[in-house]
């Protein structure tokens, strides 16, 4: 063979591998594009073997210990909101609040949760986690912190807030308060909090994303979506879609206003309001009601104020010092010389004074009631005066609201309340609102919180509405602790969770017994019935007297005090002719003697109360 034929078939032979190898590599790229079902078949037969192993490992694998959440005030209410979170051999709590009386307490100032369990788990407790600072989250807050000092976790307007109570209760110096910014995390024991902005009708309001190793659990707080917000921040909403997307094992969320359809009204609409209103008032004396909390109301009425060249003078404790810490610490915008000392007001005229006031739920001591009352010191009411009350009645209250508005119009002045103008709009998320914090946060299970059972039944409902399974929901009640994890959630043992009282400066020390006594002294007055006997031979020495207190007019009813004076020497006597000389036993008959004489005559049962004195 020549050369030249030589070097011809070496170039044939060339092109023929160089035209192979690039079909093998064609076929890699367009397995590699296309992913061919036998190289994707393959690799799983390849892989099978390693992944058998694996789901063994997984079987073996430990499951984590469940979460449990002890409810211990908040559900079947309105205030007193505190949950327990317990892990292992670590527990949090979310707020501490208290609830104000009602009607059945008389006598009694506030009323706080039972921490009997806490104080029982005290070495196990790492921390304490507000989301904002209304009296009914961080209200209890001195009571508690007295016998179990733990790091309270807040925002920094809500730290401010809680610093003033505590200064009042004497345990600023002592108490571990931590400051907390939106979007920033706290480890705590076997905890991971994470503080997650939310709208409220109080600055730096948050929810928590509450992490370990059992799951994450949601609590949103008090919150509502505000997209047009007084302070600037709209509620982290893309934060909660995103803890959605990761896994939330339970989800937690205000029930407060389930029952209302659609959303709730943006809190710039009562600016829009106030500046009707202040333009109607034309020459006379504004007098704004509000929650002393609700921060972006007074700055709205401040902003009208100052528009309208009125001066703002505030009347209420707390509301000034809300007003104090919230300029303080830069949560209010207060203009030079716009704030003047309630004791300056009748130095101007009254087309040139906003007076904010507290009392909007008609509370017997407040500033407002006091005024409607003609018992204010430094405020007179009178025709001249323009009356907005900016809040909505809580459940309840409407009776006493009423008796103010009432009151304030007997006195000449015009009064403008609950839905006669936008004057106000609640804190809280409604229906519509609620449907989307479900649909984004996608828990596995959902517990309704914050609110009475109307409230925590359709917020249920709700969330089945959105394909929650009735199964995954629990409707809990104060005492009931939750068992979580993956594979169920149940309720478990109760712990304690009653009501404790604070009257004056006792806490605890009045019960259901005293309250039924202040109650049964209320409706039916009381008797008493003092005699004196001889110590030694049992004998009566003088008396018995008959004194009656809110029972009936003694002057005007002496013969019905006779008749029971007299079967109480009756009484006394016959338990001396059968010897009977147990004290105990001889107050007892005369108080069933009485009791009896006086429902048969009046078919009504006041308090007896025997007084026997020895000589």
């Amino acid at each position: 063979m020549s050369e030249k034929n030589q070097k011809t078939n070496s170039n044939q032979k060339t092109k023929q591998t160089q035209k192979q190898h690039n079909t093998a590599k064609n076929t890699a790229v367009k397995n590699k594009s296309n992913k061919p079902l036998n190289f994707k078949k393959k690799k799983t037969q390849q892989e099978a073997p390693s992944r058998r192993k694996n789901a063994g490992q997984n079987k073996n694998k430990k499951k984590a210990s469940p979460v449990r959440i002890a409810f211990l005030g908040g559900l079947n209410e309105v205030g007193k909101n505190i949950t327990l979170f317990e892990y292992k051999n670590d527990i949090i709590l979310v707020d501490c609040g208290l609830a104000f009386p009602d009607e059945d307490m008389p006598g009694i100032d506030l009323v706080i949760p039972d921490f009997t369990y806490i104080e029982k788990n005290a070495d196990k407790v790492r921390g304490i986690f507000i989301t904002h600072g209304h009296e009914d989250h961080i209200g209890s807050l001195a009571y508690l912190l007295r016998n179990v000092n733990v790091p309270v976790y807040s925002t920094r307007l809500t730290n401010g807030l809680i610093e003033c109570k505590l200064k009042e209760h004497g345990l600023f110096g002592s108490a571990k308060l931590n400051v907390v910014k939106a979007g920033e995390t706290v480890k705590v024991g076997g905890f991971t909090v994470e503080f997650i902005h939310v709208n409220h009708s109080i600055p730096d309001a948050v929810g928590f994303a509450i992490k370990c190793e059992g799951g994450t659990v949601v609590h949103t707080g008090d919150f509502k979506i505000d997209s047009t917000p007084i302070d600037g921040g709209m509620i982290d909403i893309s934060r909660f879609s995103e803890l959605g997307k990761e896994g939330v094992l339970c989800m937690m969320a205000d029930s407060t206003n389930a029952e209302r359809p659609g959303y709730t009204e943006s809190e710039r609409k009562v600016g829009d309001s106030f500046e009707l209103l202040f333009r109607k008032a034309q020459k006379r004396r504004i007098i704004v009601a509000t929650f002393a909390s609700n921060i972006h109301r007074v700055q709205q009425i401040i902003n009208v104020a100052e528009r309208f060249g009125r001066k703002v003078a505030l009347s209420g404790r707390s509301l000034e010092n809300v007003v104090a810490i919230s300029a303080e610490l830069g949560y209010l915008k207060v203009p030079d010389g716009i704030l003047i000392k309630l004791d300056m007001i009748n130095r101007y005229s009254d087309e040139q004074v906003v007076l904010i006031t507290t009392g909007s739920q008609g509370e017997p001591m407040s500033a407002l009631t006091r005024m409607a009352l003609s018992d204010h010191r430094k405020v007179a009411i009178g025709p001249n005066d323009y009356v907005i009350i900016s809040a909505t009645p809580i459940p309840g209250n409407e009776k006493t609201v009423g008796r103010v508005v009432n009151e304030l119009m007997k006195l000449g002045a015009e009064v403008v309340y609950e839905k006669m103008y936008d004057v106000h709009v609640s804190g809280h998320a409604c229906r519509e609102e609620l449907k989307l914090m479900l649909s984004i946060v996608k828990p596995k299970y959902f517990i309704p919180v914050h609110g009475e059972q109307k409230h925590i039944q359709k917020h249920a409902e709700l969330a089945m509405s959105i394909g929650i399974d009735k199964n995954n929901i629990i409707l809990a009640d104060n005492g009931t602790q939750v068992e979580i994890c993956e594979d169920y959630i149940k309720a478990v043992a109760n712990v304690p969770a009653g009501k404790v009282f604070v009257d004056g400066s006792g806490v605890g020390d009045v019960g259901s017994v005293v309250l039924r006594d202040r109650k049964h002294l209320a409706e039916d007055g009381i008797i008493i019935v003092v005699a004196t006997l001889d110590g030694v031979t049992g004998e009566l020495v003088s008396g018995p007297e008959v004194v009656s207190r809110g029972f009936v007019f003694v002057k005007e009813s002496e013969e019905l005090i006779c008749d029971a004076r007299d079967t109480a020497y009756e009484t006394i006597m016959r338990c001396f002719d059968k010897n009977i000389r147990d004290w105990g036993a001889i107050k007892g008959r005369i108080r069933d003697d009485i009791s009896r004489l006086m429902y048969e005559r009046t078919k009504r049962s006041p308090m007896i109360l025997p007084i026997l004195m020895e000589i």
